[in-house]
């Protein structure tokens, strides 16, 4: 396992209005209809998870209840599916973050795909315990498309945090 970050760049403070457009744009994202398209990620629980890793006291499990509850709302679920399953992975994203902000996008990726898996098993067990359908083993594909987005997102969240590349002999960093 590699454990370098190879990026030497210095990351400026992240905005607050930065992380709840994002989070906002996710749930648009996520409202746009794809048909019966069975990988579609959830971009709510991708972005949820991006800031739970690098910003965990910004984000965190209310504003994870407070997303479930909203796509729960406008998706007609059984109220708290989403919600639960998202405060679980805030919980684990949370709980990983330190470790994880070590790796490589790529490895932060592979790290993620059972965070994301087990958000999905705790919406379908949800959903059986009220009586809903298994809807096939399909539906689980959604959690690797949704990890698998982990680095392009890495890297356009990131963008507006970038120090600019610039020598300067007079600054030590």
């Amino acid at each position: 396992m590699m454990l370098t970050n190879r990026s030497s760049r210095i990351l400026l403070p992240v905005r607050n209005s930065f992380v709840i457009g994002s989070l906002l744009v996710a749930l648009v994202l996520h409202f746009v209809p794809m048909g019966r398209f069975y990988a579609i990620p959830d971009f709510v629980a991708l972005v949820l998870a991006f800031w739970c890793v690098r910003e965990p006291l910004m984000v965190g499990m209310g504003m994870a209840f407070l997303l479930g509850v909203i796509v729960d709302v406008a998706h007609g679920a059984v109220m708290g599916q989403h919600a639960l399953a998202y405060v679980l992975l805030a919980y684990a994203s949370i709980v990983m973050s330190r470790r994880l902000l070590w790796f490589s996008p790529s490895a932060q990726a592979l790290h993620m795909v059972p965070v994301f898996l087990g958000a999905q098993i705790v919406m379908l067990v949800v959903r059986l315990l009220v009586g809903g359908r298994f809807p096939g083993w399909t539906y689980f594909f959604s959690s690797f498309t949704t990890a698998a987005l982990w680095m392009p997102v890495h890297y356009i969240l990131l963008i507006p945090q970038m120090r600019p590349i610039d020598r300067d002999d007079n600054r030590p960093i």
